[in-house]
């Protein structure tokens, strides 16, 4: 973790600013060198087009060094409507330290996490991280990952699947499910429901690229639970073979049943530390939704 008293003179840990952008993307640029400059500006672009929640910061904090940026991370805080009292939640991300400052590196979290209230996220540790994740007792709410074929799963239940916007089926749903669907769709996501008979379930999906960007699938970012996926999922695979997108990938903590695939345990774990934990299934709002696959 490093130290995590007064830092020394000419060293800050603050709110990122506007103005900070340009140094925020070249101190990420130096952490993530996989990653485009456009990567880190299309980000804090589409983060900066969020709403503020309460006197959160809107992009996360930084550490500078005599007006220089040699530490970021970034914090994506929102409500989720979906719930009950809409809680807060804080997606960390993208912690990246230049070398000669990791010493301080515990700062930028320790500072991010000072809000007790507040459910805090980390569901793309990287491997350097993950020790400062566990020893933090965050802990995991999905131990896996799931590919699946959702074409091949049968369709049990008459079922009509409809995109969200702008569609009638959008009253079946309640009014937090209504939002959140419709703010995916405008951040570019699937947004669908699934219709059968009197009953609708929502599911927002997300076009990524995994096994180092080799192969395309749909992410599972939302759905009500991993027993309506699989109830739904050979409608929405139908659905999703006319776009030609036959792989899509959820989080989840055992094999879910109804769908067509292989669990894999230990890959793509992702982590919480708060009072209201996410399930598998839900990463509405998160970094999967924000920033480029």
């Amino acid at each position: 973790m490093g130290i995590l008293g007064k830092l020394p003179e000419g060293l800050a840990c603050r709110t990122i600013e506007k103005d900070d952008w340009c140094g925020v993307i070249d101190c990420l640029g130096r952490g993530f060198p996989e990653h485009p400059r456009r990567h880190w500006q299309d980000a804090l672009e589409r983060m900066a087009a969020r709403p503020v929640v309460d006197d959160h910061p809107q992009h996360g904090y930084c550490l500078a060094s005599e007006g220089q940026i040699v530490g970021v991370m970034l914090t994506l805080f929102f409500r989720q409507p979906a719930l009950a009292a809409q809680p807060v939640r804080c997606n960390l991300s993208s912690w990246a330290v230049d070398e000669p400052f990791r010493s301080y590196a515990g700062k930028l979290i320790m500072t991010a996490m000072r809000r007790r209230e507040v459910t805090f996220l980390s569901i793309t540790p990287a491997p350097i991280t993950l020790k400062v994740t566990e020893g933090l007792r965050f802990q995991r709410f999905a131990d896996g990952q799931q590919a699946f074929l959702p074409a091949l799963s049968t369709v049990k239940t008459s079922t009509r699947v409809v995109v969200a916007r702008r569609s009638a089926e959008l009253e079946l749903l309640p009014e937090a499910e209504r939002r959140l669907l419709i703010d995916h769709a405008d951040l570019g996501c699937d947004a669908l429901i699934c219709v059968q008979g009197a009953h609708a379930y929502p599911f927002v999906l997300k076009s990524r690229r995994i096994l180092r960007g080799l192969l395309p699938c749909s992410q599972v970012i939302y759905c009500r639970s991993v027993e309506a996926l699989g109830q739904c999922a050979g409608a929405i695979g139908r659905h999703l073979l006319r776009k030609g997108r036959v792989l899509c990938v959820v989080d989840a903590n055992t094999p879910i049943p109804g769908l067509v695939g292989r669990y894999f345990p230990d890959i793509g774990p992702k982590y919480y530390k708060g009072p209201n934990p996410p399930f598998p299934g839900d990463l509405a709002y998160t970094e999967f939704v924000l920033f480029s696959a």
